[in-house]
């Protein structure tokens, strides 16, 4: 039989747990009313805009997937997407070359320069990308430094025309992302244990074995960190290629941005868009299952 101190206890560890559910509550809800307010909702109308359900969407006859149904099997539109993934991939790819010997080399070798290479990395980021994507289109113009200096080397006969096609493009993309690939890498190859690396060599390891058997591996999250951020960033980029691809390069953001400020087809832009969330919703997944797997192994 429960005696009333036993009661009164009872009583105030409930009123306890209450009130700090009510304290946790009040902390949480700026937080999940900022969620819903600026995410949540804006997702929930371009959903309902890409489906025509809008009163504001153009087009409001035919099927709700009507938008839908003419991004995936109108071959143009197709094409586009393929092309959005595509050049997504391959920029990822370039920036991955570039980017892991750059931070292997500022943890492994760089020394007292870390500091300062690490400065040069980031100041790009300071800068807005039309000013760089624009540096890009004067120093590649018929005139500009690059086929001058190759014309008074005698390399080439006229110039060369980089610009309009996708060697500008890419150019442009893999400058604006290496960054971000180097600094996704960087904090993991700091925390590889570097005696892993000497046992492989005492081992009778080479250099090569030992980084494609060792150090490659040990630094796989932050390699898959860097190219899901990239790919992201890329998947969702106009400005380089509507400014170094003149119109020649044409990816699903430009396209948005087309429906946007020319036809007004709000319907249809927001049906691309939510093509392009369900590519980066599919990266991440992607990421968080070769996390979980690695952690899984360890």
């Amino acid at each position: 039989m429960s005696t009333p101190g036993a009661i009164t206890s009872l009583l105030l560890t409930r009123n306890g747990k209450r009130s700090r559910s009510m304290r946790v509550a009040l902390l949480l809800a700026p937080a999940v009313i900022l969620l819903v307010v600026f995410f949540a909702a804006p997702l929930l109308e371009n959903a309902v805009r890409s489906l025509g359900l809008d009163v504001h969407a153009s087009g409001s006859d035919g099927s709700a997937f009507r938008n839908y149904e003419k991004l995936f099997f109108d071959p143009y539109y197709r094409g586009v997407i393929v092309e959005t993934v595509r050049i997504s991939l391959y920029s990822t790819l370039l920036c991955l070359v570039i980017g892991y010997p750059v931070a292997h080399l500022m943890v492994r070798h760089a020394g007292r320069f870390a500091m300062p290479l690490l400065f040069m990395l980031i100041t790009p980021l300071l800068t807005s990308i039309i000013m760089r994507t624009f540096g890009w289109r004067v120093l590649f113009a018929r005139h500009g430094p690059f086929n001058d200096a190759l014309m008074w080397l005698h390399l080439i006969d006229r110039p060369l025309s980089v610009l309009g096609g996708p060697l500008g493009v890419y150019i442009g993309i893999v400058h604006v992302m290496v960054p971000f690939m180097v600094l996704s890498i960087i904090p993991v190859l700091r925390g590889v244990d570097r005696r892993l690396e000497e046992s492989a060599r005492i081992l009778g390891a080479g250099a090569t074995r030992t980084f494609f058997l060792v150090t490659l591996p040990l630094t796989a999250e932050g390699i898959a960190t860097g190219c899901v951020l990239v790919f992201m960033l890329t998947n969702g980029s106009f400005v380089t290629q509507l400014l170094l691809g003149d119109g020649s390069v044409v990816t699903l953001p430009l396209l948005i941005f087309q429906q946007f400020s020319l036809t007004q087809d709000l319907g249809f832009a927001s049906a691309m868009g939510n093509v392009l969330l369900i590519i980066v919703l599919v990266c991440l997944y992607v990421q968080l299952r070769l996390s979980g797997r690695k952690g899984t192994s360890q």
